[in-house]
């Protein structure tokens, strides 16, 4: 049998692929046992929220395919449709950058009552047992409601985020900057895989057809979802904040005390603030973003995604939801269009406020700083912006 040049060339593309999936995966599974062994806890939890977050995108599926739901998602779809004849000046306005505010303020009941409360206990539960890495890492390949394009997407985004927490945790990582950028230019090889690591243009989340429909839809889903996305970000602050601060420690430790609270009893009954905005990178991790912008603007843009998807996933009676999906994980895969400069970034991240988005991985926020002068905010986020790149 003989090949052609181009057959030999096919070839050793596949090899080339093939062995970087191999380093990918060697890398992967050292980030977890390096995570493990400093925090199990927060190991286990990694695993947790990615069986527990495909098991929300089943539910929400679920939800919107049972008959007997029909009346509340028609009353849904007409409120949706209402926020969708607000202009931008009045959704940034009533919210921050997600809308989450604004829902709550338009007085939209819980649309599907216990349906979604039996859901979140269930997936409560889920959270608090340990599961095995090898179902965390076929979760989303495993979910019926989330196609394998976009499955490898969140996985792929998962695996980075946990290799910077472990870079920062492995003592045997002296440049730890360099490490990241290493991890970046490795996650960025997968063209089809990776998103953007310039931020996407920050109105996208606001302005599609569909958005809303996940906060508005789903309440208890998005507090449980966002304070999960807290935790990662969270957990990436404490472990920074303890390398570029020696007088700093035990900030994981606080930010799962801090998790447990958001989380709240089973129902999601809780004292303490759970997301009712976006959590983004600059508010909850600046010190992450001082390090690498790059790093920071990746896992922003994967939650971006991720919350928009779910607008898809949870908005009522669509018959294309497939398609809609593909299109947004091709915009965000895209290295050229929708970019947005980066202090428009850093305004939409921020604009939202650190308390809504959650509160501080470590310090301290007892109220919302939105409530403050203009001048206290704008001193704040100054302070929080001026880290050393």
């Amino acid at each position: 049998m003989s090949f052609t040049r181009f057959g030999w060339k096919r070839l050793g593309r596949i090899g080339a692929l093939a062995l970087g999936l191999g380093i990918a995966g060697a890398a992967s599974a050292q980030a977890d046992e390096t995570i493990r062994d400093s925090h199990p806890e927060l190991a286990d939890l990694f695993n947790a929220f990615d069986v527990a977050q495909a098991g929300a995108f089943d539910a929400i599926a679920a939800i919107n395919a049972d008959p007997e739901t029909m009346d509340a998602r028609m009353e849904l779809a007409m409120h949706l449709e209402m926020m969708a004849n607000m202009t931008m000046a009045e959704m940034m306005a009533m919210g921050g950058h997600s809308a989450g505010e604004m829902a709550m303020n338009m007085d939209m009941d819980n649309p599907y009552g216990e349906r979604e409360t039996e859901v979140r206990i269930a997936l409560q539960e889920q959270l608090r047992q340990r599961q095995e890495p090898q179902t965390a890492a076929t979760a989303y390949q495993n979910s019926a409601s989330v196609d394998r394009h976009t499955a490898e997407i969140i996985e792929r985004g998962r695996r980075f985020e946990r290799r910077i927490v472990a870079i920062y945790l492995d003592d045997s990582v002296s440049d730890k900057q360099a490490a990241v950028r290493d991890a970046v230019d490795e996650y960025m090889s997968d063209e089809m895989h990776s998103v953007a690591s310039t931020p996407k243009n920050v109105g996208l989340l606001l302005t599609h057809e569909q958005a809303g429909a996940f906060q508005t839809g789903f309440p208890l889903l998005r507090g449980f979802l966002w304070s999960n996305q807290w935790l990662e970000l969270a957990a990436l602050e404490a472990v920074v904040l303890e390398h570029v601060d020696s007088n700093v420690s035990g900030g994981i430790d606080t930010a799962l005390e801090r998790f447990w609270n958001k989380m709240g009893s089973s129902g999601g009954m809780t004292m303490f603030p759970a997301p009712v905005e976006l959590p983004m990178a600059p508010a909850i991790a600046p010190n992450l973003y001082s390090q690498s912008m790059e790093a920071a603007v990746i896992i922003d843009n994967l939650n971006v995604l991720e919350t928009i998807v779910a607008d898809v996933m949870a908005y009522p009676n669509l018959d294309n939801r497939a398609e809609l999906i593909e299109a947004w994980t091709g915009e965000f895969t895209s290295k050229t269009e929708n970019l947005s400069d980066s202090m428009s970034y850093l305004l939409f991240a921020l604009r939202g406020g650190i308390y809504n988005q959650g509160g501080p991985a470590v310090g301290e926020l007892m109220q919302s700083e939105r409530n403050r002068s203009r001048s206290a905010m704008d001193m704040q986020h100054a302070m929080v912006m001026s880290q050393p790149m």
